[in-house]
Order: C-alpha cells, then sequence, then structure tokens
C-alpha cells in the first residue's frame, strides 16, 4: 500500500535518482485505526533489509535477538550498543521505506533515563533508526516518557521480556495468572500513557493480548500473543528455516534456506574439487603475447 508520509530521497545501486516515502509512527497508528494488520520482520543486515523492504514490510526491527541468530551468542544479554548500532546503520542502508525500530540492548536503559536518552539517540544519529525498542512495563514507564518527550518514538514490550528470561526463571508463557494478566495490563495502560506508539506483547496468552489490545489506542504487535494483536511480528531466520532446526510454536517456516544453502554449498564444492568450476566463462582474458618473456630477469 501507499504510505501518506515524509517522501524521502536516495539513489539505488546503479545510481538512479527514486523517490520512495518513509513510514512513520503515525501511519502504524492509522493501520489500527483502519482494522488493518501490521506486519513485522527482524533485519540485521543490508541485503535483508533491502529484500524484505522490497516486499513491503512496514516496519523492520533490528533486533537484539541477533545476538543469537547471527553471533551465535546463548542469549541476548551480550549483545552490545556497538553491535546494535552497526546491524542498524546496516538495515538503514538496505531499507528506503519501512520504519526501522531497533531494540536497546540490555543495560542501556535500565540505569536510568539519562542513559537511555543517550543510546537511544545513538541509536537514531549513528545508526539512523526512526524509534526504539524497550522491554518492561511500570518499571521503565517514566523512561519512556523522557524518550518521548525528547522526541524519540518508542514501542514498548511486554510479557517474556528476554533481557530478564534469568529473573523470569527462563522463556515461559507471562500472564497466565489473574494477577500477572491485570499486571501486564496496567503495564500497557502505563507504556501508553508515557508515549510509546506501539507495544510488543511476547509470549502472552492468545485471550489476554485480544484483551490488551482491545483496550488501547495504539497498537499491539503479537509475537506468540495470538491472532488478536493490531500486529504480528516474526525473527526472519525463524521464517527462512535458518534457525538450525529450533522451530519455536509462534513462528511459521514459509521456505527452507537452510536446506538450499546446503546444497549450493555442496554443488560448489563439488565442482571446484574436480575441476569444473570455474569455467572459461567465469574467467577474464588478455593478450598471452604480453606475458613473452615476463619470467626472465
Amino acid at each position: 500500500m501507499t504510505y501518506a508520509s515524509t517522501a524521502t530521497t536516495g539513489s539505488d545501486r546503479r545510481g538512479t535518482e527514486s523517490t520512495t516515502a518513509r513510514v512513520t509512527i503515525n501511519d502504524i497508528k492509522a493501520m489500527k485505526l483502519r482494522a488493518e494488520k501490521i506486519a513485522m520482520l527482524t533485519a540485521y543486515d543490508y541485503p535483508t533489509a533491502r529484500l524484505l523492504d522490497a516486499a513491503g514490510i512496514p516496519m523492520l526491527l533490528v533486533g537484539d535477538s541477533l545476538g543469537m541468530v547471527l553471533l551465535g551468542y546463548p542469549d541476548t544479554l551480550h549483545v552490545t550498543m556497538a553491535d546494535m548500532i552497526s546491524h542498524t546503520a546496516a538495515v538503514a542502508r538496505g531499507a528506503q521505506q519501512a520504519l526501522i525500530v531497533a531494540d536497546m540492548p540490555f543495560m542501556s536503559y535500565q540505569t536510568g533515563p539519562r542513559d537511555a536518552l543517550r543510546n537511544a539517540a545513538r541509536l537514531l544519529t549513528e545508526g539512523n533508526a526512526q524509534a526504539v525498542k524497550l522491554e518492561g512495563g511500570h518499571a521503565i514507564a517514566s523512561t519512556v516518557a523522557r524518550l518521548t518527550a525528547a522526541g524519540i518514538p518508542v514501542i514498548g514490550h511486554l510479557g517474556l521480556t528476554p533481557q530478564s528470561f534469568n529473573q523470569l526463571g527462563g522463556y515461559k508463557v507471562q500472564g497466565k495468572s489473574r494477577e500477572s494478566a491485570r499486571r501486564l495490563l496496567a503495564d500497557a495502560h502505563e507504556l501508553e500513557a508515557a508515549g510509546a506508539f506501539a507495544i510488543v506483547l511476547e509470549t502472552v496468552p492468545a485471550p489476554l493480548a485480544k484483551l490488551v489490545s482491545g483496550k488501547l489506542t495504539i497498537p499491539t504487535i503479537g509475537i506468540g500473543a495470538g491472532a488478536g494483536c493490531d500486529g504480528q511480528v516474526q525473527v526472519v531466520h525463524d521464517i527462512l528455516g535458518l534457525n538450525f532446526g529450533h522451530q519455536p510454536r509462534h513462528a511459521h517456516q514459509y521456505v527452507d534456506l537452510a536446506a538450499l544453502i546446503t546444497q549450493a554449498g555442496s554443488a560448489y564444492l563439488s565442482e571446484v574439487t574436480s575441476g569444473a568450476f570455474p569455467t572459461e566463462a567465469n574467467a577474464f582474458k588478455m593478450d598471452e603475447s604480453l606475458l613473452e618473456g615476463i619470467d626472465s630477469f
């Protein structure tokens, strides 16, 4: 679809000028008003961002999940600000239309609004993101308010918050009890009041996620939270089959790129070792007479 947002001018890889409309937070909020479902995917590099942008995905999340799916860390806690800035900048170079949201890594905002403001500003100025995402409810609501007051768009994140998996006792469904459900709803209202323009609900029972979505004026983006949310976000490696066999219950695999990459690698190995590759078509020519005598000293 076409978004009525501010146009930005850039150039494609052939150098020709192209004008595209960058999706804004107002576009995303308007999608909820129109009852139009919002599709969001993670992206961590230039080629993936470019391809997903061409597919029309309106929001790309540079998630700290890159630590696990891209860098081989055991969790998200090892991801640094340097990691996030570098990968966010790469995504920003690849996507001309999608709204780019960057995760704030562990301990980049939990130490207080001052640190949060400085680090969020770096993700926008150095990483070229248009918004940031923070995990937590009541404890970080004042920080969200400080960021939004400074002009930094914020997405909240409730339910299973991976940066707190040690405190949560692992990666477990959140909000299953009456009290925890009430607390999650209260946190969602508090984040909305603090100025968040959307909230991610992760691994939350579908009935609770639907209730929360109906109570808020801002969109909810679910991951493992059922179809009642205003939108959905998935880790791109899960939908592409690049998760080494670990398929979360909430994900759907649309293609098996792991098998295709392995097949391509095996075919390349076979052709190189057999001498079938490279052929003359893969080589460059010259006037061989120019080589006469060059080995004489």
